[in-house]
């Protein structure tokens, strides 16, 4: 406990300065979730895009990103083999920020959608299981994991390929187009508005204690998401109304009056996903910085949970909006033009088969990456107007990053981690 005592500051500025770093990442490579599709189909330019996710992936990360989060990610640690060496703890969860941080800068830069989840959860099992024990590691949980990289994208590439076929059938393959999407817009915008709200409420706000207080359980959310579904159908109407059949835009492209109808729905869906995913996926940064700074400032004492401060929410939304705006034109370039090229009526059924996905595997528990599920609904829909729509060269290198970046993180965290060790010991 000497250790931590006598490098306390240096040891709080190193996490803050790595979380801050591995926020950065995630803003710049999983803000594509949120944005890739809206950008991709031409419903809000990158410039609108990056503004509405400064706005509500801040207010996602910072309003709900969770006031007490468990200090051992994902539950793949067991913190009571630490208790007499908690130095091992902290060199460890600095190891891993910064070994996800360099990972999703390298990903980044070439524009790969990765799991900042995988990222960070490959780090921590990487200096747990060679710096502390094998046995100090989850294996099961482990297992789960990657049982992910098929079942998310498996999942949401499904329920795309079925939405986008709706699609066709009651809309765009209709004799009038128009008119058809005037009738059954509303009900999509019904289905998105309800999942979207279900998203926000089962893994958004369940962190926040005034939230929690409410004792909420999955029928209440569901009836509360009616609410607001209905709401916002409501509101969508209204703007739908607004926009009128003009022959001579659909000169170039048949479909071009009946895509604005759906770029509506393009703009409630990027706010509503910003918000969740900024809500959920800002614990990946903040969760073990936040556990650095309960051990440094006990003085050596590892608690399996530990208050999140406000001060620690802010640094992440903060890395966040940074790596969004410096870095984060590369992925949503990937997801929204690479993988096959989107229109708004595509990319909505891609974000409504990512949201439907989110919620039923929030409902059942199954341990799903939002990047893999929005990348697997956007190949649905790709596959759904036949292969030739695919651009299966970039589709093969996104698979070899998601499989690359559990090891990746592991042997970067190893590496950290006994050169942490070196220095403060």
């Amino acid at each position: 406990m000497s250790i931590i005592a006598e490098h306390a500051t240096l040891l709080l500025a190193m996490a803050c300065l790595f979380g801050f770093f591995m926020a950065w990442g995630v803003g710049a490579n999983d803000v594509a979730n949120a944005m890739g599709t809206s950008v991709g189909s031409k419903a809000l330019t990158v410039k609108q895009a990056i503004i509405i996710a400064i706005i509500f992936e801040f207010a996602g990360a910072f309003l709900a990103g969770g006031e007490v989060t468990a200090t051992i990610r994902k539950g793949i640690i067991d913190p009571s083999l630490l208790a007499d060496t908690p130095e091992l703890l902290v060199y460890g969860m600095l190891a891993s920020l910064l070994a996800a941080g360099i990972w999703l800068l390298v990903a980044t830069h070439f524009g790969w959608p990765v799991s900042t989840t995988h990222s960070i959860v490959g780090a921590i099992v990487g200096f747990a299981a060679v710096g502390i024990s094998m046995e100090a590691v989850a294996w099961g949980k482990v297992g789960t994991i990657a049982a992910s990289w098929v079942v998310s994208p498996l999942l949401a590439g499904t329920i795309g390929f079925f939405t986008f076929m709706s699609v066709q059938r009651l809309v765009l393959d209709t004799k009038n187009p128009f008119e058809s999407a005037q009738r059954y817009v509303p009900m999509y915008i019904f289905i998105v508005a309800f999942l979207i709200s279900m998203v926000t409420m089962v893994k958004g706000l369940k962190h926040i204690t005034a939230f929690k207080a409410l004792n909420l359980n999955f029928f209440h959310d569901a009836m509360i998401s009616v609410g607001i579904a209905t709401l916002v159908t409501l509101i969508g109407i209204s703007m739908l109304r607004k926009i009128k059949m003009v022959p001579s835009e659909n000169k170039d492209f048949h479909f071009t009056s009946v895509e604005k109808l759906f770029g509506v729905l393009m703009m409630f869906t990027a706010c509503a996903m910003a918000f969740a995913h900024g809500s959920n996926d800002v614990a990946n940064a903040v969760g073990p910085l936040a556990a650095v700074a309960s051990i440094v400032s006990s003085g050596g004492e590892i608690g399996a949970k530990s208050a999140m401060p406000m001060w620690v929410l802010l640094l992440g939304g903060g890395g966040i909006v940074a790596g969004l705006v410096m870095y984060g034109h590369k992925v949503i370039a990937t997801i929204g033009t690479n993988i096959t090229e989107l229109t708004p009526s595509r990319g909505f059924a891609a974000t409504l088969a990512a949201a439907a996905t989110v919620v039923l595997a929030s409902g059942t528990g199954l341990p799903i990456s939002t990047t893999h599920t929005l990348v697997g609904a956007v190949l649905g829909v790709g596959i759904a107007r036949g292969i030739g729509a695919l651009n299966l060269r970039v589709i093969g290198t996104i698979f070899m990053s998601w499989i690359v970046t559990l090891p990746a993180g592991a042997g970067l965290a190893i590496l950290f981690f006994f050169l942490f060790k070196g220095i403060f010991s």
